[in-house]
């Protein structure tokens, strides 16, 4: 029989529709017989290896990464095109049936997060590339979405952020038409925030596309960037194979744009 304070104590640390890590739990507390009986009782179900729900619980993405966010030593964040969604500006954008769940962190997840089973895929992005320490640590540059009341909440980057993250994609999983379709709907981007984070970005190509990009769609906010205060590198980079020069931000771009 489950000792009754124990009990307490995990419905606590683990509310429905939350996961767990059997390490997290031993570290909040919890005695290792007694996740151990939890277990055998059927107290708590077994979602992957080491990675534990209550019997009764739904769990979704959600609430899936809620828990990692909140259980991981570094920075997680959902972004890219998923945050772009989150943030409600994602009305250009298709919806497949299986949502993919964009997350970037400095360093790859723990991969039992591919094995939970939920109606979602989740697509990891490294940000060494793109991000320093510092903006990956600027909970500023990071929104919430309060997916159920009373838990924690999944953070998911701004949309300034967020679009310099789905423009890494570009050309491989995004086209030059989907990047373009996505940027015409910013309209009330923060001058503020791009200009931090373009002056701290580490990506040459995604800097030079960000900004061709929003020249073309002559948004208001662009008027008020600084590029000439940002690192964009010297010499041509190659985008868009076969493209055309542009002259200005020295990148290549497709011919019909």
């Amino acid at each position: 029989m489950l000792n009754t304070d124990a009990r307490q104590q995990l419905r606590e640390l683990l509310p429905l529709e939350m996961v767990a890590t059997k390490q997290w739990l031993l570290d909040q507390g919890l005695n290792l017989h007694f996740v151990d009986n939890a277990v055998r009782s059927g107290t708590l179900q077994p979602l992957a290896a080491g990675v534990y729900a209550l019997l009764e619980a739904k769990v979704s993405w959600q609430g899936v990464i809620a828990s990692l966010q909140r259980m991981s030593e570094q920075p997680v964040h959902v972004g890219g095109l998923t945050a772009i969604n989150l943030a409600g500006l994602g009305q250009y954008l298709s919806r497949g049936s299986e949502p993919r769940i964009q997350l970037y962190s400095a360093d790859p997840l723990p991969r039992w997060l591919t094995r939970v089973p939920v109606k979602a895929k989740f697509v990891w992005h490294g940000t060494r590339r793109l991000w320093p320490e510092t903006v990956m640590n600027d909970t500023r540059l990071l929104r919430e979405d309060t997916w159920r009341e009373g838990l924690p909440p999944v953070y998911f980057s701004c949309p300034e952020k967020a679009t310099l993250e789905a423009l890494m994609e570009v050309p491989k999983a995004m086209s030059f038409e989907h990047a373009d379709e996505l940027m015409q709907g910013l309209h009330n981007l923060s001058p503020r925030k791009l200009d931090t984070l373009l002056t701290a970005c580490n990506n040459v190509k995604v800097k030079r596309l960000f900004l061709w990009l929003a020249e073309r769609q002559g948004h208001a906010w662009f008027k008020r960037l600084k590029p000439e205060d940002y690192d964009i590198g010297s010499g041509k980079r190659v985008v868009a194979e076969g493209g055309r020069l542009n002259k200005k931000w020295h990148i290549t771009v497709p011919k019909e744009m």
